[in-house]
């Protein structure tokens, strides 16, 4: 799995269309998330996926193409899950082959460069539960966000 995606990123950094769709088998799949395609569309069998890349490959500029975890095998098909970057955004997929080439292909936008998920220690914590003079109400908060919004700030998801 290590060596088709590395063979993947090889031909997409050079820019090789044809050597890239070689990697897959004649009936193949690739379904993307708004990684390369910004919609949701299915290409199937070699020339969609080279028209695709044709299209799409200059403005998107994958990089950084890894496995994550450990591939598994089950009755000769290799799955693997595996990240990678474009110009504007870091996904992730999953990749199935056969014989030393992809039957599916799936790639999955994550985030957006600069306007990643806030989770973990960069999440909104919400209610301050605290003895504190200067505290906002509920009713202030709200308030100044609906005065902000759209001005100062922009909203996280539309």
């Amino acid at each position: 799995a290590a060596a088709w995606l590395a063979s993947l990123a090889q031909a997409l950094a050079a820019g090789d269309v044809t050597a890239a769709s070689n990697l897959f088998v004649d009936d193949c799949y690739w379904r993307d998330l708004l990684t390369f395609t910004w919609n949701v569309t299915t290409m199937e069998g070699r020339a969609a996926i080279a028209g695709m890349l044709k299209s799409t490959l200059a403005t998107t500029r994958p990089t950084g193409w890894r496995i994550t975890g450990e591939a598994t095998s089950d009755e000769g098909t290799i799955e693997a899950w595996f990240t990678f970057e474009t110009a504007v955004a870091t996904g992730q997929g999953i990749m199935r082959l056969r014989d030393g080439r992809c039957r599916t292909l799936f790639t999955a936008m994550t985030d957006l460069t600069g306007f990643e998920e806030r989770k973990g220690p960069t999440r909104p914590l919400g209610v301050r539960h605290k003895a504190d003079p200067e505290r906002e109400t509920w009713s202030e908060a709200r308030a100044r966000e609906t005065r902000e919004l759209g001005v100062s700030e922009q909203p996280y998801c539309l």
